[in-house]
């Protein structure tokens, strides 16, 4: 079996996701819930809506709504245990992944469909073992359509407030070779790390990829790129499946 082909340290191929489950409807109280779990990775995704929007927007002509996120890890989903973030203060990782979460999801919205209400996304990390930002983007996507369905009618409507759908995934390059779906004992021994977020339809939103102490080359890049659209690809299957005929992209 050439290097191409071999088994990673959990028996996937270079090009394979680990083991993905979408539970929706795990909690009662948001009308968007979704347990997704990636390998051991597990995130609940809430959705909550709001009829008003943030202070700031409420001098803006024509209404609009607003997408944001928040992002945590509980303490008990790490070894070491995390320490719980309190009185409003959250470290500059949590910032960032929620930042990405709240802006990718603004990527595919018609904020001015959605109309002068908030929806917020809560992703609270239950155990890490990573991709929990990517897996976070997947589950989301699911979270958020729950959400929007219980408060209106958009078919009735004719416009719904989500152009197309959105999923990530990670990447990297292990023992010289670009793999997709990165755990944590990959993402530690990666040379290169790198998170993409894509729609349903094949585009970019964002991608971040650095070199930990290593450099990477144009067909490293390209491989990579080709890894994540792949993965994409059937994380968009997998968000499909699990909403059934909830999905609103057809």
């Amino acid at each position: 079996m050439g290097k191409s082909r071999a088994l990673r340290h959990d028996g996937r191929l270079a090009d394979a996701l680990r083991p993905v489950k979408i539970k929706r409807r795990y909690t009662r109280s948001a009308p968007g819930s979704v347990l997704i779990q990636a390998g051991r990775t597990t995130v609940l995704c809430t959705a909550s809506v709001d009829e008003e929007v943030p202070p700031w927007m409420h001098a803006e002509e024509e209404p609009r709504g607003w997408i944001t996120a928040e992002y945590g890890m509980l303490p008990g989903s790490t070894q070491p245990r995390k320490r719980r973030d309190r009185g409003g203060r959250i470290d500059g990782r949590s910032t960032e992944i929620q930042r990405l979460i709240g802006r990718s999801l603004r990527a595919v919205a018609d904020l001015r469909a959605l109309g002068p209400r908030t929806v917020t996304i809560d992703c609270d990390v239950l155990e890490a073992d990573g991709g929990t930002r990517t897996i976070s983007i997947t589950g989301a996507l699911v979270a958020l359509v729950d959400a929007l369905n219980s408060v209106a009618n958009w078919r009735k409507l004719g416009v719904y407030p989500l152009k197309t759908s959105i999923a990530a995934v990670s990447v990297g390059i292990v023992d010289g070779r670009p793999v997709t779906d990165l755990d944590y004992i990959e993402d530690a021994a990666a040379t290169v790390d790198m998170n993409v977020v894509m729609t349903g339809t094949g585009q970019f939103v964002e991608i971040q990829g650095t070199g930990e102490e290593a450099t990477f080359s144009g067909e490293e890049l390209e491989a990579l790129l080709r890894h994540a659209q792949r993965g994409i690809r059937e994380l968009t299957q997998l968000q499909r499946k699990a909403l059934g005929r909830a999905w609103p992209f057809d």
